[in-house]
């Protein structure tokens, strides 16, 4: 299984639903070595082998440039962005017209990659390095599925299936079409739609995002396969933090990009403190959007009562939690969304927008179109202000999101491997 991250080092939902994933499928007897591109050595490795890519050995036994070439040519990674050894050797690389027929006597060559494991600058040329790592092992280890979570590591999930000749399920977690609307980045894109083309079988944690999988990346619907998130229990009721402030608390979390709907949140609160001054707005999370929602909370004259976070995470989002008395996630395009069933599991109220995956499996939780702030607004005071219906939706989300199990989304995901690989013990 390749991933991009793992807890406690993520950076939203993306590394959350790889660990409850994992240790779900653990339950039900798979044995997994999870990939990343870097260890930082307080990962929790009961559920699964974690391997640090960074401390795969690339050798002239284990790595030919004539084979490697010819996966690259497969999945249509650009020269520019191909991994090298070092620059003499990428020199010579790219300089040759027919790069299949390369015939090398280089000296036995030993090299490890060492990645950041963030979302830099680098990231394109860390993405192809990881799929040279992939092919490596690949070659190397016994298995019987490879999973790849997310495009960046979809290259290495389609170098790994060429090398090892293994069926390879591709896991979509969001499209470039959730991150960036209409204007894609076309390098990504391209990595997705490969990806998926490649794939024996490709999982959607939503049917939103399955219906975008077939219509606007052209995969065959047989292929596409729906298998929703879910949310781990709390395993801590006793969480007790001061809040500080008197004030009703509504709560934003997540990245703050175009994707989330932040603006959406900072033009509710205002409408909603036109009528009730007695209410305490928070954005947590960071993104380019960021100073952005700064400056128009300032502009609306309500930064004392709006305050911003900053990215949070494990226990510091269940402190947060523990004393809102409104989640709202107003995503333009979510293809799930686990944020609310964290919020629901500690029995917050939760207001969603109609445009996002977990809308599908939740009954006890207002929906609204992301752009309609006047329905957001009356949502949000309503929950605030109206007694019996809060206590509806605290007592009735917190029964419905306990069902939401990871346990259940693994025996999916265990039948979707059987669909490509048989069965497995």
């Amino acid at each position: 299984m390749f991933g991009w991250e793992f807890p406690p080092h993520i950076t939203g939902g993306l590394g959350t639903a790889c660990y409850g994933l994992v240790k779900g499928l653990a339950k039900h007897g798979l044995d997994i070595v999870f990939v990343v591109p870097r260890l930082f050595g307080d990962e929790d490795n009961r559920s699964a082998f974690l391997l640090d890519a960074g401390e795969v050995e690339i050798n002239e036994r284990n790595f030919s440039y004539d084979e490697y070439w010819k996966n690259i040519k497969y999945y249509e990674i650009g020269s520019n962005l191909v991994p090298y050894v070092t620059p003499q050797d990428f020199k010579k690389m790219i300089q040759e017209s027919k790069l299949e027929n390369i015939t090398t006597s280089e000296n036995v060559f030993r090299a490890k990659y060492k990645f950041s494991g963030k979302y830099g600058q680098d990231l394109y040329e860390e993405v192809s390095r990881y799929a040279l790592v992939a092919s490596v092992l690949a070659k190397e280890n016994q298995h019987d599925v490879i999973h790849a979570h997310d495009w960046l590591t979809y290259p290495a999930g389609i170098a790994a299936k060429k090398a090892s000749g293994k069926p390879l399920v591709i896991h979509v977690h969001a499209t470039e079409f959730d991150r960036s609307g209409e204007n894609v980045n076309q390098y990504v894109f391209d990595i997705e739609k490969k990806g998926m083309e490649i794939a024996d079988r490709v999982i959607t944690v939503s049917h939103l995002t399955r219906n975008i999988v077939i219509e606007r990346y052209g995969i065959h619907p047989d292929k596409v396969i729906t298998v929703h998130n879910a949310v781990e229990n709390l395993g801590n009721d006793d969480i007790i933090q001061n809040k500080g402030f008197p004030e009703k608390l509504v709560t934003f979390l997540g990245r703050i990009t175009y994707q989330k709907g932040p603006d959406y949140f900072v033009e509710a609160a205002n409408m909603v403190l036109q009528k009730d001054s007695n209410v305490r707005f928070v954005m947590a999370g960071s993104g380019d959007m960021l100073y952005r929602m700064i400056r128009r909370v300032g502009q609306l004259g309500i930064s004392n009562r709006f305050q911003f976070a900053g990215f949070l995470k494990g226990e510091d989002v269940d402190r947060l939690f523990s004393i809102s008395d409104v989640y709202v996630m107003p995503s333009v395009s979510e293809p799930f969304g686990i944020s609310p069933l964290e919020a629901m599991r500690s029995s917050v109220p939760v207001i969603i927008s109609k445009q996002s995956g977990v809308a599908e499996v939740l009954k006890y939780a207002v929906k609204v179109d992301f752009w309609d702030v006047d329905a957001l607004s009356d949502a949000i005071y309503g929950l605030l202000n109206y007694q019996g219906l809060s206590k509806m939706f605290r007592n009735h989300g917190r029964e419905e999101v306990d069902n939401l199990k990871w346990d259940n989304s693994a025996k999916n995901v265990k039948k979707v491997y059987e669909s490509v690989a048989g069965t497995l013990n």
